[in-house]
Protein backbone atom coordinates (compact mmCIF):
# COMPACT_ATOMS: atom_id res chain seq x y z
CA UNK A 1 0.00 0.00 0.00
CA UNK A 2 1.33 3.56 -0.98
CA UNK A 3 1.76 5.40 2.42
CA UNK A 4 0.71 9.52 1.86
CA UNK A 5 1.92 12.21 3.83
CA UNK A 6 -0.66 15.81 3.62
CA UNK A 7 0.24 18.89 5.18
CA UNK A 8 -1.95 21.62 5.45
CA UNK A 9 -3.00 23.67 8.25
CA UNK A 10 -6.77 23.33 7.29
CA UNK A 11 -6.24 19.76 7.10
CA UNK A 12 -10.25 19.44 8.61
CA UNK A 13 -11.12 21.25 4.91
CA UNK A 14 -9.66 18.40 3.31
CA UNK A 15 -11.76 15.61 4.93
CA UNK A 16 -13.27 14.57 2.05
CA UNK A 17 -10.43 14.54 -0.37
CA UNK A 18 -8.89 12.36 1.80
CA UNK A 19 -11.95 9.60 2.48
CA UNK A 20 -12.01 9.23 -1.29
CA UNK A 21 -8.09 8.71 -1.71
CA UNK A 22 -9.22 6.15 1.16
CA UNK A 23 -11.47 4.48 -0.54
CA UNK A 24 -8.76 4.01 -3.91
CA UNK A 25 -6.66 2.51 -1.54
CA UNK A 26 -4.32 4.69 -0.22
CA UNK A 27 -3.14 5.21 3.25
CA UNK A 28 -3.49 8.63 4.25
CA UNK A 29 -1.50 10.31 7.17
CA UNK A 30 -2.11 14.22 8.25
CA UNK A 31 -0.09 16.78 9.57
CA UNK A 32 -1.45 20.95 10.25
CA UNK A 33 1.83 22.45 10.14
CA UNK A 34 5.67 22.04 8.46
CA UNK A 35 6.99 21.22 12.43
CA UNK A 36 4.70 18.30 12.88
CA UNK A 37 4.95 17.12 9.31
CA UNK A 38 9.18 17.23 9.78
CA UNK A 39 8.64 14.94 13.30
CA UNK A 40 6.27 12.41 11.19
CA UNK A 41 8.81 12.22 8.35
CA UNK A 42 11.48 11.05 10.52
CA UNK A 43 9.97 8.39 12.35
CA UNK A 44 7.43 6.94 9.24
CA UNK A 45 8.24 5.57 5.52
CA UNK A 46 6.13 7.69 2.57
CA UNK A 47 5.74 7.29 -0.80
CA UNK A 48 3.93 10.92 -1.49
CA UNK A 49 3.47 14.35 -0.04
CA UNK A 50 0.90 16.59 -0.41
CA UNK A 51 2.51 20.11 1.35
CA UNK A 52 0.34 23.12 1.64
CA UNK A 53 2.31 26.07 0.52
CA UNK A 54 0.97 28.67 2.80
CA UNK A 55 0.81 28.06 6.22
CA UNK A 56 2.08 29.78 9.79
CA UNK A 57 5.28 28.91 11.50
CA UNK A 58 7.10 26.93 9.04
CA UNK A 59 6.12 27.97 5.10
CA UNK A 60 5.44 25.47 2.58
CA UNK A 61 8.19 26.18 0.65
CA UNK A 62 10.94 26.08 3.94
CA UNK A 63 9.12 22.35 4.96
CA UNK A 64 10.21 21.79 1.16
CA UNK A 65 13.50 22.54 1.38
CA UNK A 66 14.34 20.42 4.64
CA UNK A 67 12.23 17.61 3.39
CA UNK A 68 14.61 17.87 -0.02
CA UNK A 69 17.66 18.01 2.04
CA UNK A 70 17.24 14.75 4.51
CA UNK A 71 14.37 12.82 2.16
CA UNK A 72 15.53 13.73 -1.08
CA UNK A 73 13.61 10.40 -2.66
CA UNK A 74 10.27 11.58 -1.56
CA UNK A 75 8.11 13.09 -4.33
CA UNK A 76 6.38 16.38 -2.93
CA UNK A 77 3.46 17.77 -4.72
CA UNK A 78 3.03 21.45 -3.66
CA UNK A 79 -0.44 23.16 -3.50
CA UNK A 80 -1.00 26.50 -3.17
CA UNK A 81 -3.89 29.38 -3.65
CA UNK A 82 -1.46 31.55 -5.48
CA UNK A 83 -0.62 32.02 -8.84
CA UNK A 84 2.14 33.89 -8.21
CA UNK A 85 4.89 33.13 -11.50
CA UNK A 86 7.65 33.65 -8.24
CA UNK A 87 6.18 31.26 -5.95
CA UNK A 88 6.25 28.74 -8.91
CA UNK A 89 9.70 28.73 -9.69
CA UNK A 90 10.89 29.13 -6.42
CA UNK A 91 8.94 25.67 -5.51
CA UNK A 92 9.98 24.03 -8.94
CA UNK A 93 13.30 24.84 -8.52
CA UNK A 94 12.82 23.23 -5.08
CA UNK A 95 12.46 20.04 -7.31
CA UNK A 96 8.97 19.43 -6.53
CA UNK A 97 7.11 16.70 -8.40
CA UNK A 98 4.01 18.42 -9.46
CA UNK A 99 2.05 22.23 -8.59
CA UNK A 100 -1.92 22.26 -7.88
CA UNK A 101 -3.69 25.42 -7.46
CA UNK A 102 -6.42 25.43 -4.95
CA UNK A 103 -9.44 24.32 -5.19
CA UNK A 104 -8.50 21.11 -6.14
CA UNK A 105 -10.97 18.50 -7.19
CA UNK A 106 -10.74 14.90 -6.02
CA UNK A 107 -9.42 13.45 -9.88
CA UNK A 108 -6.39 16.36 -9.95
CA UNK A 109 -5.13 15.04 -6.55
CA UNK A 110 -5.90 11.08 -8.15
CA UNK A 111 -4.16 11.86 -11.49
CA UNK A 112 -1.20 13.40 -9.62
CA UNK A 113 -0.57 10.33 -7.89
CA UNK A 114 -1.10 7.77 -10.28
CA UNK A 115 1.40 10.13 -12.32
CA UNK A 116 4.30 9.77 -9.51
CA UNK A 117 3.05 6.78 -7.65
CA UNK A 118 2.33 4.45 -10.68
CA UNK A 119 3.31 5.98 -13.91
CA UNK A 120 5.73 3.12 -14.24
CA UNK A 121 3.86 0.39 -13.60
CA UNK A 122 0.61 1.95 -16.38
CA UNK A 123 3.67 2.58 -18.73
CA UNK A 124 4.88 -0.77 -18.67
CA UNK A 125 1.74 -1.82 -19.06
CA UNK A 126 0.64 0.09 -21.87
CA UNK A 127 4.23 -0.77 -23.46
CA UNK A 128 3.54 -4.82 -23.00
CA UNK A 129 0.26 -4.40 -24.33
CA UNK A 130 1.06 -2.47 -27.28
CA UNK A 131 3.92 -5.04 -28.51
CA UNK A 132 1.56 -7.88 -27.74
CA UNK A 133 -0.82 -6.76 -30.16
CA UNK A 134 1.83 -5.71 -32.61
CA UNK A 135 3.97 -9.33 -31.88
CA UNK A 136 1.24 -10.77 -34.43
CA UNK A 137 1.27 -8.29 -37.19
CA UNK A 138 5.17 -8.62 -37.25
CA UNK A 139 4.90 -12.38 -37.55
CA UNK A 140 2.51 -12.16 -40.31
CA UNK A 141 4.80 -10.02 -41.98
CA UNK A 142 7.70 -12.08 -41.45
CA UNK A 143 6.00 -15.58 -43.55
CA UNK A 144 5.44 -13.56 -46.65
CA UNK A 145 7.55 -12.69 -49.07
CA UNK A 146 9.03 -9.42 -48.23
CA UNK A 147 10.74 -6.59 -50.17
CA UNK A 148 13.27 -4.58 -49.21
CA UNK A 149 10.55 -1.41 -47.85
CA UNK A 150 9.20 -4.19 -46.26
CA UNK A 151 12.14 -5.55 -44.57
CA UNK A 152 12.86 -1.63 -43.52
CA UNK A 153 9.60 -1.48 -42.40
CA UNK A 154 9.71 -4.73 -40.52
CA UNK A 155 13.23 -3.78 -38.92
CA UNK A 156 12.51 -0.26 -37.69
CA UNK A 157 9.39 -2.22 -36.00
CA UNK A 158 11.41 -4.35 -34.26
CA UNK A 159 13.76 -1.54 -32.81
CA UNK A 160 11.21 0.68 -32.10
CA UNK A 161 9.66 -2.32 -29.39
CA UNK A 162 13.07 -3.40 -28.26
CA UNK A 163 13.27 0.31 -27.24
CA UNK A 164 10.23 0.84 -26.02
CA UNK A 165 10.78 -2.27 -23.84
CA UNK A 166 13.88 -1.43 -22.62
CA UNK A 167 12.43 1.49 -20.99
CA UNK A 168 9.99 -0.95 -19.02
CA UNK A 169 11.09 -2.81 -15.70
CA UNK A 170 8.74 -5.43 -17.10
CA UNK A 171 11.41 -8.19 -18.12
CA UNK A 172 8.31 -10.98 -19.07
CA UNK A 173 8.80 -10.04 -22.66
CA UNK A 174 12.19 -9.86 -23.49
CA UNK A 175 12.64 -12.98 -24.12
CA UNK A 176 9.73 -12.88 -26.54
CA UNK A 177 11.04 -10.08 -28.57
CA UNK A 178 14.53 -11.77 -29.08
CA UNK A 179 12.95 -14.83 -30.37
CA UNK A 180 11.14 -12.75 -32.73
CA UNK A 181 14.28 -10.93 -34.07
CA UNK A 182 16.53 -14.07 -34.01
CA UNK A 183 13.06 -15.30 -36.76
CA UNK A 184 13.63 -11.94 -38.28
CA UNK A 185 17.19 -12.16 -38.62
CA UNK A 186 16.63 -16.31 -40.10
CA UNK A 187 14.66 -14.78 -42.49
CA UNK A 188 16.05 -12.16 -43.33
CA UNK A 189 19.62 -14.47 -44.55
CA UNK A 190 17.31 -16.39 -46.57
CA UNK A 191 16.32 -13.17 -48.41
CA UNK A 192 19.68 -12.12 -48.93
CA UNK A 193 21.44 -15.66 -49.79
CA UNK A 194 19.24 -16.01 -52.60
CA UNK A 195 19.29 -12.67 -53.99
CA UNK A 196 22.58 -11.03 -53.78
CA UNK A 197 24.30 -11.87 -56.52
CA UNK A 198 21.58 -9.76 -58.36
CA UNK A 199 21.35 -6.73 -56.44
CA UNK A 200 25.43 -6.76 -56.19
CA UNK A 201 24.93 -6.69 -59.94
CA UNK A 202 22.77 -3.81 -60.42
CA UNK A 203 19.48 -5.83 -60.92
CA UNK A 204 16.41 -4.74 -58.86
CA UNK A 205 18.57 -3.94 -56.46
CA UNK A 206 18.12 -1.66 -52.86
CA UNK A 207 20.48 1.36 -52.12
CA UNK A 208 23.84 -0.34 -52.13
CA UNK A 209 27.08 0.81 -50.36
CA UNK A 210 28.56 1.73 -53.53
CA UNK A 211 25.78 3.71 -54.90
CA UNK A 212 25.09 5.55 -51.48
CA UNK A 213 26.73 8.81 -52.46
CA UNK A 214 25.64 9.41 -55.65
CA UNK A 215 21.89 8.71 -54.93
CA UNK A 216 21.92 10.38 -51.14
CA UNK A 217 24.71 12.94 -50.45
CA UNK A 218 25.45 14.73 -54.33
CA UNK A 219 21.80 15.66 -54.71
CA UNK A 220 22.01 17.53 -51.75
CA UNK A 221 24.65 20.11 -53.16
CA UNK A 222 23.83 23.50 -54.05
CA UNK A 223 24.89 27.04 -53.67
CA UNK A 224 23.13 27.66 -51.11
CA UNK A 225 24.85 26.09 -48.05
CA UNK A 226 27.25 23.62 -47.30
CA UNK A 227 26.91 19.96 -46.96
CA UNK A 228 28.21 17.93 -44.60
CA UNK A 229 28.31 13.54 -44.56
CA UNK A 230 29.58 12.66 -40.87
CA UNK A 231 30.08 8.65 -41.19
CA UNK A 232 30.06 7.05 -37.45
CA UNK A 233 31.58 4.05 -37.72
CA UNK A 234 29.65 0.62 -37.09
CA UNK A 235 26.45 2.65 -36.15
CA UNK A 236 23.64 0.60 -35.82
CA UNK A 237 20.16 1.49 -36.56
CA UNK A 238 19.41 1.09 -32.77
CA UNK A 239 22.42 2.81 -31.90
CA UNK A 240 21.20 6.33 -33.91
CA UNK A 241 17.78 6.16 -32.77
CA UNK A 242 19.63 6.21 -28.70
CA UNK A 243 21.15 9.70 -29.94
CA UNK A 244 18.41 10.63 -32.38
CA UNK A 245 17.03 13.39 -30.05
CA UNK A 246 20.19 15.07 -28.92
CA UNK A 247 20.65 15.50 -32.71
CA UNK A 248 17.28 17.01 -33.23
CA UNK A 249 17.87 20.24 -30.88
CA UNK A 250 20.21 21.61 -33.25
CA UNK A 251 18.33 19.79 -36.56
CA UNK A 252 15.27 18.46 -38.17
CA UNK A 253 15.20 15.66 -40.31
CA UNK A 254 14.41 16.08 -43.71
CA UNK A 255 14.65 11.80 -44.49
CA UNK A 256 15.02 9.01 -42.64
CA UNK A 257 15.85 5.98 -44.72
CA UNK A 258 17.83 3.51 -44.76
CA UNK A 259 20.48 1.76 -47.14
CA UNK A 260 21.78 -2.09 -47.44
CA UNK A 261 25.49 -2.61 -47.08
CA UNK A 262 27.44 -4.65 -49.46
CA UNK A 263 29.29 -7.86 -48.23
CA UNK A 264 31.36 -8.04 -46.24
CA UNK A 265 30.04 -5.72 -43.73
CA UNK A 266 33.40 -4.81 -42.51
CA UNK A 267 35.22 -1.65 -43.12
CA UNK A 268 37.55 -3.07 -45.67
CA UNK A 269 34.95 -3.38 -48.22
CA UNK A 270 31.91 -1.68 -47.15
CA UNK A 271 33.46 2.07 -46.43
CA UNK A 272 36.24 1.75 -49.18
CA UNK A 273 33.29 0.95 -51.60
CA UNK A 274 30.53 4.08 -49.91
CA UNK A 275 33.80 6.35 -51.08
CA UNK A 276 35.48 5.01 -54.06
CA UNK A 277 31.46 4.58 -55.73
CA UNK A 278 33.11 1.33 -56.66
CA UNK A 279 32.61 -2.34 -55.51
CA UNK A 280 35.36 -4.38 -54.16
CA UNK A 281 36.93 -6.06 -57.37
CA UNK A 282 36.31 -2.89 -59.31
CA UNK A 283 38.43 -1.00 -56.77
CA UNK A 284 41.16 -3.71 -56.91
CA UNK A 285 41.27 -3.43 -60.68
CA UNK A 286 40.64 0.20 -60.31
CA UNK A 287 43.48 0.96 -57.67
CA UNK A 288 46.07 -2.10 -57.58
CA UNK A 289 48.10 0.12 -55.72
CA UNK A 290 45.83 1.19 -53.04
CA UNK A 291 43.70 -1.71 -52.41
CA UNK A 292 44.90 -4.72 -49.77
CA UNK A 293 43.15 -8.12 -49.75
CA UNK A 294 42.74 -9.69 -46.26
CA UNK A 295 46.13 -11.46 -45.92
CA UNK A 296 48.25 -8.33 -46.91
CA UNK A 297 49.60 -6.64 -44.54
CA UNK A 298 48.91 -2.72 -43.85
CA UNK A 299 46.30 -0.56 -43.10
CA UNK A 300 42.57 -1.09 -45.64
CA UNK A 301 41.86 2.37 -45.22
CA UNK A 302 44.41 4.54 -45.64
CA UNK A 303 43.18 5.85 -49.33
CA UNK A 304 39.60 6.83 -48.71
CA UNK A 305 40.21 10.58 -49.20
CA UNK A 306 41.94 9.65 -52.91
CA UNK A 307 38.73 7.51 -53.62
CA UNK A 308 36.22 10.30 -52.76
CA UNK A 309 38.15 12.70 -55.20
CA UNK A 310 38.25 10.47 -58.13
CA UNK A 311 34.39 9.87 -57.32
CA UNK A 312 33.56 13.08 -56.93
CA UNK A 313 35.60 13.74 -60.70
CA UNK A 314 33.85 10.92 -62.45
CA UNK A 315 30.54 11.74 -61.34
CA UNK A 316 31.04 15.21 -63.18
CA UNK A 317 31.17 17.52 -59.69
CA UNK A 318 34.67 19.57 -60.95
CA UNK A 319 33.78 22.53 -59.88
CA UNK A 320 32.89 21.96 -56.20
CA UNK A 321 35.77 22.16 -52.62
CA UNK A 322 35.47 19.07 -50.88
CA UNK A 323 37.55 18.13 -47.56
CA UNK A 324 38.24 14.55 -45.73
CA UNK A 325 38.76 14.65 -42.05
CA UNK A 326 39.03 11.08 -40.10
CA UNK A 327 38.72 11.15 -36.61
CA UNK A 328 40.10 8.23 -34.62
CA UNK A 329 41.12 9.98 -30.92
CA UNK A 330 39.35 12.51 -28.98
CA UNK A 331 41.87 14.52 -29.06
CA UNK A 332 41.69 15.19 -32.71
CA UNK A 333 38.14 15.48 -32.58
CA UNK A 334 38.84 18.27 -30.21
CA UNK A 335 40.64 19.77 -32.71
CA UNK A 336 38.03 19.41 -34.94
CA UNK A 337 35.73 20.86 -33.71
CA UNK A 338 38.01 24.53 -34.07
CA UNK A 339 37.95 23.64 -37.68
CA UNK A 340 34.42 23.21 -38.25
CA UNK A 341 34.51 27.04 -39.00
CA UNK A 342 36.54 27.22 -41.78
CA UNK A 343 35.02 24.01 -43.79
CA UNK A 344 31.72 26.33 -43.90
CA UNK A 345 33.48 27.63 -47.41
CA UNK A 346 33.34 24.17 -49.25
CA UNK A 347 30.55 22.61 -50.81
CA UNK A 348 31.16 19.22 -49.32
CA UNK A 349 32.75 17.96 -46.40
CA UNK A 350 32.98 14.31 -45.55
CA UNK A 351 33.62 13.60 -41.79
CA UNK A 352 34.50 10.13 -40.70
CA UNK A 353 34.03 9.30 -36.87
CA UNK A 354 36.05 6.32 -35.54
CA UNK A 355 34.49 5.27 -32.54
CA UNK A 356 32.12 2.70 -32.55
CA UNK A 357 34.02 0.25 -33.84
CA UNK A 358 36.56 0.75 -31.60
CA UNK A 359 33.64 0.43 -28.58
CA UNK A 360 32.60 -2.78 -30.60
CA UNK A 361 36.65 -4.31 -31.00
CA UNK A 362 37.21 -3.12 -27.17
CA UNK A 363 34.21 -4.57 -25.83
CA UNK A 364 35.75 -7.87 -27.23
CA UNK A 365 39.13 -7.27 -25.52
CA UNK A 366 38.56 -5.67 -22.31
CA UNK A 367 36.68 -7.03 -19.64
CA UNK A 368 35.59 -3.80 -17.92
CA UNK A 369 34.10 -2.61 -21.07
CA UNK A 370 32.80 -6.54 -21.51
CA UNK A 371 31.15 -5.87 -17.99
CA UNK A 372 29.60 -2.50 -19.51
CA UNK A 373 28.05 -3.43 -22.09
CA UNK A 374 26.76 -6.82 -22.28
CA UNK A 375 23.75 -6.68 -24.00
CA UNK A 376 22.00 -4.79 -26.77
CA UNK A 377 20.61 -2.34 -23.97
CA UNK A 378 23.88 -1.55 -22.16
CA UNK A 379 25.60 -1.12 -25.11
CA UNK A 380 23.44 1.55 -26.96
CA UNK A 381 23.42 3.03 -23.19
CA UNK A 382 27.18 3.11 -23.23
CA UNK A 383 26.70 4.61 -27.31
CA UNK A 384 24.33 7.70 -25.74
CA UNK A 385 26.43 8.29 -23.07
CA UNK A 386 29.84 8.40 -24.92
CA UNK A 387 27.92 10.91 -27.60
CA UNK A 388 26.90 13.03 -24.80
CA UNK A 389 31.01 13.74 -23.85
CA UNK A 390 31.99 13.93 -27.13
CA UNK A 391 33.54 16.30 -29.50
CA UNK A 392 31.13 14.97 -32.35
CA UNK A 393 28.42 16.51 -29.84
CA UNK A 394 30.19 20.45 -30.59
CA UNK A 395 31.24 19.03 -33.98
CA UNK A 396 27.45 19.34 -34.68
CA UNK A 397 26.05 21.89 -33.24
CA UNK A 398 28.98 23.96 -34.36
CA UNK A 399 27.50 22.56 -38.28
CA UNK A 400 24.19 23.39 -37.35
CA UNK A 401 25.24 27.41 -36.52
CA UNK A 402 26.26 27.19 -40.59
CA UNK A 403 22.95 26.46 -41.55
CA UNK A 404 24.67 23.56 -43.51
CA UNK A 405 23.02 20.21 -44.55
CA UNK A 406 23.74 17.31 -42.98
CA UNK A 407 23.78 13.61 -43.91
CA UNK A 408 24.16 10.95 -41.12
CA UNK A 409 25.06 7.22 -41.92
CA UNK A 410 27.52 4.44 -41.47
CA UNK A 411 29.36 2.01 -43.37
CA UNK A 412 27.90 -1.20 -41.59
CA UNK A 413 26.65 -2.47 -38.13
CA UNK A 414 27.35 -5.08 -35.45
CA UNK A 415 25.91 -8.11 -34.03
CA UNK A 416 26.01 -9.48 -30.65
CA UNK A 417 27.48 -13.36 -31.92
CA UNK A 418 26.46 -16.71 -29.30
CA UNK A 419 26.58 -19.25 -31.15
CA UNK A 420 29.83 -21.08 -32.40
CA UNK A 421 30.22 -22.45 -35.77
CA UNK A 422 33.47 -24.17 -36.59
CA UNK A 423 35.79 -23.44 -39.59
CA UNK A 424 38.84 -25.45 -40.95
CA UNK A 425 41.15 -23.54 -43.39
CA UNK A 426 44.87 -23.23 -43.96
CA UNK A 427 46.64 -19.84 -42.23
CA UNK A 428 46.06 -17.39 -44.87
CA UNK A 429 42.55 -17.41 -43.98
CA UNK A 430 41.40 -14.35 -42.60
CA UNK A 431 41.01 -13.63 -38.90
CA UNK A 432 37.49 -12.01 -39.11
CA UNK A 433 34.65 -14.42 -37.58
CA UNK A 434 31.88 -13.43 -39.71
CA UNK A 435 33.20 -14.19 -42.90
CA UNK A 436 36.24 -16.34 -44.19
CA UNK A 437 38.09 -15.78 -47.59
CA UNK A 438 40.27 -18.31 -48.67
CA UNK A 439 40.67 -21.87 -50.61
CA UNK A 440 40.19 -25.38 -48.79
CA UNK A 441 37.49 -24.27 -46.18
CA UNK A 442 35.89 -26.55 -44.27
CA UNK A 443 32.60 -25.67 -43.08
CA UNK A 444 28.62 -26.44 -42.48
CA UNK A 445 27.18 -25.10 -44.97
CA UNK A 446 23.88 -24.98 -43.02
CA UNK A 447 25.68 -22.03 -41.46
CA UNK A 448 27.02 -20.37 -44.23
CA UNK A 449 26.15 -18.24 -47.35
CA UNK A 450 28.26 -18.81 -49.94
CA UNK A 451 30.06 -17.60 -52.90
CA UNK A 452 32.00 -20.22 -54.90
CA UNK A 453 33.00 -17.48 -57.50
CA UNK A 454 33.81 -14.49 -56.24
CA UNK A 455 34.04 -12.56 -59.41
CA UNK A 456 30.54 -13.36 -59.95
CA UNK A 457 29.87 -10.59 -56.98
CA UNK A 458 32.56 -8.40 -57.49
CA UNK A 459 34.78 -9.95 -54.68
CA UNK A 460 38.39 -10.15 -55.08
CA UNK A 461 40.10 -13.54 -54.88
CA UNK A 462 43.37 -14.40 -53.49
CA UNK A 463 43.58 -17.43 -56.29
CA UNK A 464 41.36 -19.51 -58.65
CA UNK A 465 40.27 -21.58 -56.04
CA UNK A 466 39.01 -18.50 -53.53
CA UNK A 467 35.58 -18.51 -51.94
CA UNK A 468 34.05 -16.12 -49.38
CA UNK A 469 31.64 -17.15 -46.93
CA UNK A 470 29.46 -15.12 -44.96
CA UNK A 471 28.17 -16.31 -41.23
CA UNK A 472 24.03 -16.14 -40.95
CA UNK A 473 21.99 -14.73 -37.75
CA UNK A 474 24.42 -14.80 -34.35
CA UNK A 475 27.29 -17.48 -35.71
CA UNK A 476 30.61 -16.79 -34.89
CA UNK A 477 33.50 -19.07 -36.91
CA UNK A 478 36.06 -20.81 -34.36
CA UNK A 479 38.33 -22.84 -35.67
CA UNK A 480 39.25 -26.31 -34.41
CA UNK A 481 42.70 -25.26 -32.62
CA UNK A 482 41.93 -24.11 -29.06
CA UNK A 483 38.59 -24.27 -29.64
CA UNK A 484 37.03 -24.15 -26.48
CA UNK A 485 39.28 -21.35 -25.52
CA UNK A 486 37.95 -19.44 -28.59
CA UNK A 487 34.59 -19.79 -28.34
CA UNK A 488 34.86 -18.57 -24.47
CA UNK A 489 36.36 -15.73 -25.44
CA UNK A 490 34.45 -14.46 -28.11
CA UNK A 491 30.76 -15.61 -27.09
CA UNK A 492 28.72 -12.91 -26.59
CA UNK A 493 30.96 -10.22 -28.26
CA UNK A 494 30.06 -7.89 -30.91
CA UNK A 495 31.68 -8.78 -34.51
CA UNK A 496 30.32 -7.82 -38.16
CA UNK A 497 31.32 -9.00 -41.71
CA UNK A 498 28.15 -11.43 -41.97
CA UNK A 499 24.77 -11.60 -42.72
CA UNK A 500 22.08 -9.88 -40.31
CA UNK A 501 19.95 -7.03 -40.14
CA UNK A 502 21.92 -5.15 -37.96
CA UNK A 503 25.11 -5.36 -39.93
CA UNK A 504 23.55 -4.57 -43.30
CA UNK A 505 20.35 -2.62 -42.86
CA UNK A 506 21.84 0.96 -42.03
CA UNK A 507 20.60 3.90 -41.01
CA UNK A 508 21.23 7.23 -43.78
CA UNK A 509 19.61 10.23 -42.51
CA UNK A 510 19.36 13.57 -44.07
CA UNK A 511 18.83 16.47 -42.09
CA UNK A 512 18.53 20.58 -41.86
CA UNK A 513 18.91 23.07 -39.29
CA UNK A 514 16.39 24.54 -37.30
Amino acid sequence: MNNILWVDDEIELLKPHIIYLQSKGYNLTTAKSGDEALDIIDNNNFNLIFLDENMPGLTGLETLNIIKDKYSHIPVIMITKSEEESIMEEAIGSRISDYLIKPVNPNQILLSIKKNLESSRLVDEKITKGYQQEFRNISLQLSSNLTFDEWYDVYKKIIYWELELSKSNDNSIDEIISMQKSEANSQFFRFVSKNYEKWINDIESPLLSNNLMKEKVFPLLDSSSPVYMLLIDNLRYDQWKVIEGKVLEKFRIVEEGMYMSILPTSTQYSRNSIFSGLRPSEIEEKYPDKWLNDEDEGGKNMFEEDFLIDQIKRLGYNDIKSSYTKITNIDFGRKVINRVDNMKHNDLNVIVYNFVDMLSHARTEMKVIKELADDDSAYRSLTSSWFDHSPLNDIITKISQQGAKLLITTDHGTINVNKPSKVIGDRRVNPNLRYKHGKNLNYNSSDVFEVDDPSKFFLPKQNISSKYIFAKENLYFVYQNNYNKFVNFYKNTYQHGGVSLEEMLLPVITLEPK
